[in-house]
């Protein structure tokens, strides 16, 4: 029995099954620190704004959302998440917000 279980495991662990998430960039976690991101948001849970990866989730495949997103965290917005407004974030560039966006969108 406890060799039938260990095979198991060893046959998800070489199909990758049980293998960790890719690790997370953190050359784009400090760009999202520096932009102050990171005060509203977080990765996997909801702080003000919704977490990444349920963004993610929820865009995954719908590459025209993009420039959306991009509009919404530059000029600020609401609605989408519930009642609560994303104030808007003009003084990150317009390029490091769309490389956040992606990397957002990219995410496991």
């Amino acid at each position: 029995m406890r060799a039938h279980i260990l095979l198991s495991v060893l046959v998800l662990l070489s199909r990758g099954a049980l293998a960790a998430p890719p690790a997370v960039d953190p050359a784009m976690l400090e760009l999202a620190d520096r932009s102050r991101c990171l005060t509203c948001h977080d990765l996997d849970e909801t702080v003000r704004g919704p977490a990444w990866r349920d963004v993610a989730r929820r865009y995954r495949g719908k590459p025209e959302v993009e420039d959306a997103l991009v509009s919404k965290v530059h000029e600020g917005g609401g609605g989408a998440w519930g009642n609560d407004y994303m104030s808007a974030n003009k003084r990150v560039g317009l390029e490091n917000i769309r490389v956040l966006v992606r990397w957002i969108l990219a995410l496991p």
